[in-house]
């Protein structure tokens, strides 16, 4: 079995798993992309996680106009289609928040964090396959929480008592994928995902590290953040 087969199995018992947890105003919508946009996931993994890794970039979990429409991490449609070259049948969310439509790879609004992110690898490598060849790209979290009013609530705004056991079952489905990926390094995209890394991976042996995250709510990525978090790799020792 290759190291992707056997990623692609954990995902899937990941994606059981998460299932099983409830979630309490003020979201009143989770979105579950491992279940509904399964295809273009599972395709992402079989064409990009094979092999040992010196570099996972770990996200925190999917944005409503990327991962959430595509399945891939940070998956503006546009960068998905183009530069990673995956395209598949995507469902619905059920219950479906009505002001967030899932339209799969017909979604043309742009999810501006994965046109940084992506944007910056593909004039860095010569293509996804350079990119891929000792790279991984990641999300903490699988999940989607929508407030009523459709604002996007972040995994750490969550009250404890339902951050808990979703921290547990992210942080072993975290700590299975790198021991497949063993990578060197894991590096955070903001300081929530270097954090989570930082202490689900303690002890054993992968380097944490982190850069800006590329987030248009955050005036620092909204000035050149591809030359930021460049500069941040580089200076890491990881690039």
């Amino acid at each position: 079995m290759t190291s992707a087969d056997r990623i692609i199995r954990r995902t899937g018992e990941f994606r059981e798993e998460v299932r099983t947890l409830t979630f309490s105003r003020p979201v009143t919508h989770v979105y579950h992309p491992l279940d509904y946009a399964w295809e273009p996931h599972k395709r992402y993994l079989d064409k990009y996680a094979g092999g040992k890794k010196k570099v996972v970039f770990l996200g925190m979990n999917p944005g409503p106009w990327g991962m959430a429409q595509t399945g891939v991490p940070f998956g503006d449609v546009k960068q998905v289609t183009g530069w990673l070259r995956i395209k598949a049948p995507v469902d619905r969310p059920n219950p479906e928040h009505p002001r967030r439509r899932v339209e799969g790879f017909d979604c043309h609004r742009g999810e501006i964090s994965g046109q940084r992110l992506w944007g910056m690898l593909a004039e860095r490598f010569k293509n996804a396959q350079a990119f891929f060849l000792d790279h991984f790209v990641a999300n903490y979290c699988p999940l989607v929480f929508l407030e009523e009013s459709g604002r996007n609530r972040t995994p750490d705004k969550l009250p404890r008592a339902e951050r808990e056991p979703l921290t547990a079952l992210c942080d072993d489905y975290l700590r299975d994928t790198m021991t497949i990926l063993n990578p060197e390094w894991v590096v955070g995209i903001g300081n929530f995902s270097r954090d989570q890394a930082a202490r689900a991976l303690e002890d054993t042996g992968i380097r944490v590290g982190r850069v800006l995250h590329p987030s248009p709510a955050s005036p620092a990525a909204n000035r050149g953040w591809a030359a930021t978090a460049i500069r941040q790799v580089s200076e890491q020792g990881i690039w």
